[in-house]
């Protein structure tokens, strides 16, 4: 056995308190070093019955073989067999068949043994610590933590969130944000890739979740779950929409989220960096939805023109005045409107709609005739004339008639 003194077993527990990393991890760590090291000293690949055994309370380590007590010794056999006799100077109760653990450190490590040995245990440390941090926030990922900027690098802004450094893409950051190395910075945790060295930790500044997060930590009706949200659209560093919804009759789900005298909103504004926020009552009617989907501006009417589960299209019309306001600065507002309800929204004003109108009416009236339509009223002419001749006809008879009877009745008073 080798002394190894108390120094290693404070190490190990230094290990623990700063790292996180098992004190059993390490002692692990250490066995498999010692193995790896007797296999360089003695020049074998492989040896399945060898381990290292430490004792903590003696504080000494040390190799040893695992052998089957056999009647004698086959021949080849002699590093995994043991004889009887031999096995009874060790243990006087062992019996034929028993296994004995037998001690083999060598008396001296070489240079290449210890080594071996200290690339095991770094390698183990690692992947100790790579799988910790994997582990930590792979449960991270999907929420909100807080980190520290570290440096920018490459447009890509690096962030201390603990245990790691993550990255944050130049898509994933607000733009025209100034990142300064030192600032706190509440990001959301987008995905975490595993590398051969530590996890990659992807984290982003302006994804939609983060406002979600924000409201539930803000709003206590969210996080107790009488008020709900039921979409968010953002535009990160411009603009958000967010639909919400009561489960409770009694509380109003904008009231909530705007607070007393706005101090709820007004808080996430500040964490958003002035980021306008449009806080949008969620309703199950599509129509109604989507005129509270384009608040602020006034909405006239609403056409659902498709509504199946390939496509959802309406066409909405507002006032004049409203036309800028509803579409918004290079179409922002009904841009979100759309990401938000999840329709396809056509915005005109109604002097639009009425010029379409006559347009339509216009093309219509000269529209030609149907060609059907022009034979049966052509035949229907045609028989209205027939009727009418032969009415003429019969009038002309009935006058004829009545003009030959006086002549006959003058003839019979001259005879």
């Amino acid at each position: 056995m080798i002394k190894i003194g108390t120094a290693l077993f404070e190490a190990c527990e230094e290990l623990e308190r700063e790292r996180g990393i098992s004190k059993d991890i390490l002692v692990s760590s250490l066995c498999d070093a010692m193995v790896a090291a007797y296999k360089k000293h003695m020049r074998v690949k492989d040896a399945a019955n060898i381990e290292a055994i430490l004792d903590e309370q003696a504080g000494e380590i040390g190799v040893f073989s695992t052998k089957t007590v056999v009647e004698s010794v086959e021949e080849g056999e002699e590093d995994t067999q043991i004889s009887i006799g031999v096995a009874k100077e060790i243990d006087e109760d062992v019996e034929v068949g028993d296994e004995v653990k037998i001690e083999v450190t060598p008396e001296q490590f070489g240079r290449i043994a210890a080594q071996a040995a200290k690339q095991v245990i770094t390698q183990r440390i690692r992947e100790a610590e790579r799988n910790l941090v994997l582990n930590e926030f792979l449960e991270k990922k999907g929420t909100l933590t807080t980190g520290i900027i570290q440096r920018v690098e490459n447009r890509n802004v690096i962030v201390n969130i603990g245990k790691t450094d993550a990255i944050m893409p130049q898509k994933e950051q607000i733009p025209g944000e100034y990142y300064k190395p030192g600032n706190r910075i509440r990001v959301f945790v987008l995905n975490v890739k595993e590398t051969t060295r530590l996890p990659q930790v992807i984290v982003s500044h302006a994804h939609a979740e983060i406002v979600r997060e924000l409201f539930e930590l803000e709003v206590p009706e969210i996080e107790d779950g009488i008020v709900e949200i039921k979409s968010i659209a953002r535009e990160a560093g411009y603009r958000t929409k967010i639909a919400v919804w009561s489960n409770d009759p009694e509380v109003d789900s904008v009231g909530a989220c705007i607070g007393p005298r706005g101090s709820r909103i007004q808080t996430i504004v500040s964490e958003l960096k002035n980021e306008k926020i449009d806080i949008v009552r969620y309703s199950e009617d599509p129509v109604e939805y989507i005129v509270n989907a384009l608040s602020p501006a006034r909405v006239v009417s609403v056409d659902i023109l498709a509504d199946d589960e390939y496509s959802h299209e309406a066409m909405v019309v507002v006032p004049d005045d409203q036309l800028s306001l509803a579409i918004g600065r290079e179409g922002q507002n009904v841009r979100l409107a759309h990401k938000l309800t999840g329709w396809k929204i056509d915005i005109k004003s109604v002097s639009q709609m009425e010029k379409a109108e006559a347009a339509n009416f216009q093309n219509y009236e000269e529209a030609p005739q149907n060609p059907a339509e022009d034979e049966e009223e052509t035949q229907d002419d045609e028989l209205q004339q027939e009727i009418e001749e032969e009415m003429n006809q019969q009038a002309i008879d009935d006058e004829d008639l009545q003009s030959e009877e006086p002549v006959e009745e003058a003839e019979e008073t001259e005879e």
